[in-house]
């Protein structure tokens, strides 16, 4: 049987995750607070008062953006307060609650990216809105006997938060989670659907913590496996409560 061993979400799109303990899930929901916020271009439009899926092309990302792995950041909920570090070094820190906090934040990120960013970026939200890559409330989902198994082709380490999951589980052999699309899976205690694979891309050579690209694991996957898939996206279809350790298996049909 198959289990949790680590829990994320992710704030901002593409910064750094959040570790959990437990999260409670709703149906059709993603963790709450994961990918509230995004970094836009300056040139993206968003409205959020009718927010609609945009592609990730059109916010700052690890794919294009890969010196924001050097970033350490973090997100407090219950006051507003979100902080920028780089080697330690507190880069800037604002409350996004307010207009000026959040001007803060975006000229910290400009400063930082510069000439690699179409115009200054902008923080945007939307209520219960998720930046997700794909046009759906989603959870994704990794088994680290599959990222194992990829690293005996690469011949190297490979860390697992490279693929930026809210899930990593343990118990089921290398890619038998490709088998379970549509399949009905208890997550501790919720019930999940797959909905489907998740295909990478050049975000996952981004080593999280050098931001150097030292890898090439799209083009490796096509390779030696056929696809570009490592992961699962799953939807929450009964809520309930996620524990580390808990269940994560799949339910008899």
């Amino acid at each position: 049987m198959s289990y949790i061993t680590h829990l994320y979400r992710y704030p901002f799109k593409g910064l750094t995750p959040e570790v959990l303990q437990r999260v409670t899930l709703q149906v059709g929901k993603t963790i709450a607070l994961d990918r509230r916020f995004a970094l836009a271009h300056g040139t993206t439009e968003f409205n959020a008062d009718a927010p609609v899926h945009l592609s990730k092309t059109k916010f700052l990302m690890l794919m294009k953006n890969e010196r924001l792995a050097a970033l350490q950041t973090a997100y407090n909920d219950n006051t507003g307060l979100f902080q920028i570090r780089h080697h330690q070094t507190v880069l800037a820190s604002g409350d996004l609650q307010t207009s000026e906090g959040r001007e803060h934040i975006e000229n910290c990120f400009a400063t930082y990216l510069g000439d690699e960013i179409r115009g200054k970026p902008k923080i945007v939200e939307a209520s219960g809105h998720s930046f997700s890559d794909v046009n759906a409330k989603v959870l994704s989902c990794i088994n680290l006997a599959t990222v194992r198994d990829l690293e005996k082709v690469l011949q190297t380490r490979i860390d697992p938060l490279r693929f930026r999951a809210n899930v990593y589980f343990e118990g089921v052999p290398p890619w038998a989670e490709l088998d379970w699309i549509g399949k009905t899976l208890r997550l501790g205690g919720a019930t999940v659907k797959m909905l489907k694979p998740i295909e990478r891309c050049a975000a996952t050579n981004v080593n999280p913590e050098t931001a150097a690209r030292d890898l090439h694991i799209p083009n490796t996957l096509l390779k030696n496996y056929g696809h570009r898939h490592l992961g699962i996206y799953v939807h929450v279809i009964e809520k309930g409560e996620v524990t580390i350790n808990d269940d994560f298996s799949m339910l008899k049909e």
